[in-house]
C-alpha cells in the first residue's frame, strides 16, 4: 500500500510517498553528502547510466539539485524507514505537462541493499503518485538491454514494451540497445 502526503509549505508543495519500507521525499541540500557523490563516481553503481561518463563533485551535484528549482520535474530521495533512517538512492522524474507524460529514472546507490526489492518498491510508489496526484496519463522509463535489474523493475511495475533503440549505447566497446517501456493510468 502506498500512502501519499502532499502539503503546501511556503509556496512549495512538499511530497512524501510512503511505501511499506520506504519514505520517498523531495531531495534537499541535507542529502548532498560525500556518500551520495561517491555513488555517482562508483563505476559499478553507474554502469548502466550515462552518469558513467562524468566525474561528480559536491558542487556538480548541488548544481544538479538546483536545476530542479522552479520546475515541475521532481528530484526525490529514497529513504529506508529502518532506524537509523538510511538514504539509499534517488529518483528523478521529468514531466511533460503538455502531454501528461512522466519519465522516471532511479539509482540505488547503497550496494548493500541491492537485490532486496527497494528499487521496485520506490519505482512503483512514484508511479502511483504520478497517476493519482499529478494526473499523469503515461509513465515511461528506459534502460540498457543488459541492465537486468531495471528491466525487472519495469516489468514488475506493470510496464510494457514501448520501443527499442538499436545499438544506442557503447558499453565496454560493445553496442547495446536501449529498451523503453511505459505504463498508462488506469483511467485510460
Amino acid at each position: 500500500m502506498v500512502v501519499i502526503d502532499e502539503r503546501v509549505n511556503n509556496m512549495n508543495t512538499l511530497i512524501e510517498i510512503n511505501t511499506k519500507r520506504l519514505a520517498i521525499k523531495q531531495f534537499t541540500p541535507k542529502y548532498l553528502t560525500e556518500e551520495y557523490v561517491s555513488w555517482l563516481n562508483d563505476r559499478e553503481v553507474v554502469r548502466y547510466s550515462e552518469q558513467r561518463h562524468k566525474s561528480h563533485t559536491l558542487a556538480s551535484c548541488s548544481d544538479y539539485y538546483k536545476s530542479f528549482q522552479d520546475k515541475c520535474d521532481l528530484f526525490l530521495v529514497i529513504l529506508t524507514k529502518d532506524q537509523p533512517i538510511n538514504h539509499i538512492g534517488n529518483i528523478t522524474v521529468l514531466i511533460d505537462t503538455n502531454n501528461l507524460v512522466a519519465d522516471i529514472a532511479i539509482v540505488i546507490g547503497k550496494k548493500d541493499v541491492w537485490g532486496k526489492g527497494y528499487g521496485k518498491e520506490a519505482f512503483a510508489g512514484v508511479m502511483d503518485y504520478l497517476f493519482l496526484k499529478k494526473n499523469i496519463r503515461k509513465v515511461t522509463a528506459g534502460t540498457m538491454s543488459i541492465n537486468k535489474p531495471m528491466l525487472s523493475i519495469m516489468k514488475s511495475s506493470g510496464m510494457v514494451s514501448d520501443g527499442v533503440k538499436k545499438n544506442q549505447f557503447l558499453v565496454d566497446g560493445e553496442e547495446v540497445d536501449m529498451i523503453m517501456a511505459a505504463a498508462w493510468s488506469s483511467s485510460k
